[in-house]
């Protein structure tokens, strides 16, 4: 075997064994009493969470359903080369909250945690009210608009403050989306058994 073929034999499987997550996610995600009886550790994160900041639950679960599907080691998609060699992910984000490495290494820095993980949801949950709290500091989003804050989350505060989320019409959608799922999800928590 040449020496060129064995480098793209090494290559592909190494590509094939990087897809799999050991973070599933849980089932029914429409139905948010579901998810917390599934993981009975995710209220406890997400109650911590919104004492500390402020940011409300039914928003931090729509957030991250929008972001990773509850899927603690999420990652963005892998780029190709010629269609077939892998040649990175289309970002650095990861985890439950698809925190990017660089606002990551900023939490870190200002919050002082600096053993947290991006794939453990106590850490996530933190690190998203964090960066909420600063955006409504910034920009006077309430905590409790879903939809604003998810558009300054994923075009960054700088992005939201210029407007470039009104030039993506899939971006519009999918933030009203995370709105709507925050309504739903806040009404479901009202009457879970396991949210009392």
């Amino acid at each position: 075997m040449s020496r060129w073929l064995r480098a793209l034999v090494i290559v592909l499987l190494a590509a094939s064994c990087g897809g799999g997550g050991s973070g599933k996610a849980p089932r029914e995600l429409d139905n948010a009493c579901s998810i917390l009886e599934q993981r009975p550790g995710y209220l406890s994160a997400f109650r911590a969470t919104e004492r500390r900041w402020g940011v409300p639950v039914a928003v931090q679960m729509a957030t991250i359903y929008q972001e990773s599907k509850f899927i603690s080691d999420a990652r963005t998609p892998l780029r190709y080369s010629l269609g077939v060699i892998p040649v990175g992910r289309q970002s650095s984000a990861f985890g439950y909250s698809q925190a990017l490495d660089g606002t990551w290494d900023e939490y870190l820095r200002d919050g002082g945690r600096r053993s947290a993980r991006r794939d453990d949801i106590r850490d996530a949950t933190d690190f998203m009210g964090w960066y909420m709290t600063q955006t409504r500091d910034a920009l006077g989003i309430s905590l409790s608009d879903a939809r604003n804050q998810y558009l300054a989350y994923h075009e960054g505060r700088t992005g939201y403050s210029r407007g470039s989320h009104n030039a993506k019409s899939w971006l519009l959608r999918v933030a009203a989306e995370v709105g709507e799922r925050a309504v739903l999800y806040d009404a479901q928590l009202r009457g879970c058994r396991v949210s009392r």
